[in-house]
C-alpha cells in the first residue's frame, strides 16, 4: 500500500461514517499561545470549548483531516530513526457526538481491516486514574472486546492524559495505541478544560480527538525499518551523495521538507518566533551541503520533487512554488557569503561558551546545532538553555533600543505589516495601505497573474511591497503601474468591506496572501465603482484593514525605487503625496 493509498483509505473510512473532510489548517496557528501547529485538533479548539458551532460550519459534529504539523522540540533529535520536525497527522474528531465505544471500535477496524495489520501485533494503554481524573474503565472495557487483558496496559498521567495544547485548553484521559510496541495513534477523550491556574472544568459536551502519525503508520504498513525508508522519503535520501552519513541525509531531507511547508504558509526567515525556526533549519541544511561539497542542483532537484509530490494534496505548494524556491535561494546566497569564514573561526576557537556561540550566530549566522556538532569537545559544555539565554538578552537589548527610538511609547498600530505611532501616522498608513492594494492590482493587470505578494511593510513614510516576478521592470512598466494607480485614485472609487464565508471569498476571486487556511468567515476589501452595471472592480483582497473609504483620499501615488530581493522576487518602495 502506497502512502497516498493509505491516506485516501483513511479519509474514505471516516467519510463513510459521516465525517466531513476538512482541509489542513496553516502551520501558523490562529492560537497565540502556540508558535506553530503541532496537532490536528488545534484548528478545532473553539468547537471543543463550545465557542463555535460545528453544525453551522461543517454541517455535522464529526470531522476528519490530515493536518500539517511541526514540532520544534525534536529539532536536535532529527537524524535518528524516529524523529522529524515536519510530519502529517491523520485525525478524526467528534464535538459532542460519538465517544469512547465507537472510537475504539473504529480504531481497531481501521488497523485490522483497512491497514491489514494482525490483531496479535496490536496493544493499547488506558489511564490508571489519579486524584483528579478517575480510572478510565469505559475505555478498558471497550478494548476488552477486541484485545486480551495482557494487551491492555494501565498507564500513568504522563502517558495517558493529554492536553492542553498550550497553557490552557481542552484535555482528557487518553488511550495510546501500539503496533509491535511502537505508538501509532493517541485517542483523547475530551471531558475537561484546563484553566490558566491549572484547575479543571467539565466541558459543555464531550469530545473526541484522535491523532495518527501518518509517517509511522505508513512505515508499519510498508514493513520498513525506519520512517525514512517509506516511499515518500527514501527516494529523496537516495539522491544525496552516498558517502554522506545517513544521519545527515535524514536531517537534510527533513529540514528541506519542513522549510518548504513553512514557507508555503507565509513564514519568512527572521530572527524571531517561527521565522527563527525556519532560518535555523535552512542554515543547518546549507552547512551540511557546504561541508559535503555538494552542488546546489542536487538539493534543487529534491526541492522540485517535494513540491510536486505533495502538491497534489496541498495545492498551495504548487501555487507558491516560485516564491518558495526564491526564498530558499536568497537565504542560501546570503548565508554562504559568511559561512566559510565563520567555520574557519569556529575551528580555531578554544572552549566554546554560550556567549561565544551566540557571537558566532550573530556574526556569521551559524546555528546552535551546527556549532554544537562542529565544535566537538570544545563545545562539550555548551547547551541549548545557555545559548537561548544569550539570545534572549540580545532581544531585550534590541527591544530597549526600539523603545528609546519611539520615545518610550508603544505603537498605536503594529500588525507586523502596518506600523503607526499616533493618530496622525495612522491616517498616513491607512492611505498607503489602500494604495498598496491598488499597486498589487495594477502590477497584475500590467505584468500578469504570476505577480503574487511575497510580503509588505507599511509605515507613515512609505510602503514596501515584495512580489514574485522574474526580472527587473522596465521604466515604461513602472510608469504604467504608477499611472494606473493614480487613475484609480482619480476615479474616486469606493472602498467596501464585506464579511463572507472563506469558500465564497475564494470563488469571489479575492486575492489572499499565502495562507492556505483562513477562519470560516473572512473580511474582503473591494475597490471599484459599485454603481456600474455590472460593477467595475479594480481590486479585491482578503484583508483586516484599515483602509480609506474612497480612493480620492489616498493622494498622489509615486514609486520611489525598485530592487531585487532574491531570485524571482522584486521589491517596490512607494509613497503618497497629499
Amino acid at each position: 500500500m502506497t502512502s497516498w493509498e493509505l491516506r485516501n483509505k483513511f479519509l474514505k473510512f471516516f467519510e463513510d461514517k459521516g465525517h466531513k473532510i476538512v482541509p489542513s489548517s496553516s502551520l501558523m496557528p490562529d492560537d497565540p499561545s502556540v508558535l506553530l501547529t503541532t496537532a490536528g485538533m488545534q484548528q478545532f479548539k473553539p468547537y471543543f470549548m463550545g465557542k463555535a458551532d460545528p453544525r453551522r460550519d461543517f454541517g455535522t459534529r464529526r470531522v476528519a483531516s490530515i493536518q500539517k504539523c511541526f514540532r520544534t522540540s525534536d529539532i536536535d533529535e532529527v537524524g535518528d530513526e524516529t524523529h522529524m520536525t515536519f510530519f502529517q497527522m491523520l485525525g478524526h474528531f467528534s464535538f459532542g457526538d460519538y465517544f469512547k465505544n465507537e472510537t475504539i471500535e473504529w480504531t481497531y477496524r481501521l488497523l485490522t481491516e483497512i491497514f491489514e495489520i494482525s490483531k496479535d501485533r496490536i496493544s493499547a494503554s488506558v489511564f490508571n486514574g489519579d486524584d483528579k481524573i478517575p480510572f478510565d474503565s469505559e475505555s478498558y472495557e471497550a478494548w476488552s472486546r477486541f484485545l486480551s487483558p495482557e494487551k491492555i496496559r494501565k498507564g500513568p498521567r504522563e502517558d495517558n492524559v493529554w492536553g492542553p495544547a498550550g497553557p490552557e485548553g481542552p484535555c482528557g484521559a487518553a488511550n495510546e495505541v501500539y503496533v509491535d510496541d511502537l505508538e501509532v495513534a493517541t485517542l483523547v477523550f475530551m471531558e475537561y478544560h484546563t484553566a490558566k491556574d491549572g484547575s479543571l472544568v467539565t466541558l459543555p459536551s464531550k469530545g473526541v480527538d484522535v491523532g495518527w502519525g501518518f509517517e509511522r503508520i505508513v512505515k508499519i504498513v510498508q514493513n520498513k525499518e525506519t520512517i525514512f525508508d517509506i516511499d515518500i522519503l527514501k527516494p529523496h535520501l537516495e539522491l544525496l551523495p552516498p558517502e554522506l552519513p545517513v544521519a545527515k541525509k535524514r536531517v537534510m531531507i527533513d529540514h528541506l521538507r519542513g522549510c518548504v511547508f513553512l514557507l508555503s504558509d507565509g513564514i519568512r526567515p527572521s530572527n524571531k518566533e517561527a521565522g527563527y525556526v525556519l532560518r535555523r533549519l535552512l542554515r543547518r541544511l546549507f552547512v551540511y551541503e557546504y561541508r559535503a561539497d555538494m552542488v546546489w542542483p542536487i538539493l534543487d532537484g529534491i526541492l522540485h520533487d517535494i513540491l510536486h509530490e505533495y502538491g497534489e494534496f496541498y495545492p498551495a505548494l504548487l501555487k507558491n512554488s516560485a516564491l518558495i524556491r526564491a526564498e530558499i535561494e536568497t537565504e542560501r546566497e546570503k548565508f554562504l557569503k559568511t559561512l566559510e569564514i565563520g567555520i574557519l573561526y569556529l575551528e580555531k576557537m578554544g572552549e566554546i561558551s554560550a556567549k561565544s556561540a551566540f557571537g558566532l550566530y550573530e556574526t556569521y549566522g551559524i546555528p546552535y546545532e551546527v556549532i554544537k556538532e562542529l565544535g566537538g569537545e570544545h563545545a562539550a559544555k555548551l547547551d541549548r538553555a545557555g545559548f537561548d539565554e544569550e539570545f534572549k538578552k540580545h532581544q531585550e537589548i534590541s527591544r530597549a533600543g526600539a523603545e528609546k527610538k519611539f520615545g518610550g511609547h508603544g505603537l498605536l498600530l503594529d500588525t507586523g505589516e502596518l506600523k503607526a505611532a499616533d493618530e496622525e501616522e495612522l491616517k498616513r498608513v491607512t492611505r498607503l495601505h489602500t494604495a498598496t492594494h491598488l499597486m498589487q492590482a495594477a502590477l497584475r493587470k500590467i505584468l500578469g497573474d504570476r505577480v503574487m505578494q511575497a510580503g509588505s511593510d507599511i509605515t507613515a513614510e512609505r510602503t514596501r511591497f515584495d512580489f514574485s516576478f522574474e526580472r527587473k521592470l522596465t521604466d515604461e512598466e513602472i510608469k504604467k503601474v504608477e499611472g494606473l494607480v493614480n487613475w484609480a485614485v482619480s476615479k474616486k472609487f469606493e472602498v467596501n468591506m464585506k464579511e463572507m464565508p472563506y469558500e465564497d471569498a475564494v470563488k469571489f476571486e479575492a486575492l489572499y496572501f499565502f495562507k492556505e487556511k483562513y477562519p470560516p468567515v473572512v473580511k474582503v476589501y473591494s475597490v471599484g465603482d459599485f454603481n456600474a452595471d455590472p460593477p467595475e472592480i479594480f481590486s479585491r483582497e482578503f484583508c483586516g484593514g484599515p483602509h480609506v473609504k474612497n480612493t480620492v483620499d489616498i493622494g498622489h501615488f509615486k514609486i520611489l525605487k525598485q530592487e531585487s530581493v532574491g531570485a524571482g522576487l522584486r521589491r517596490i518602495r512607494a509613497m503618497v503625496e497629499p
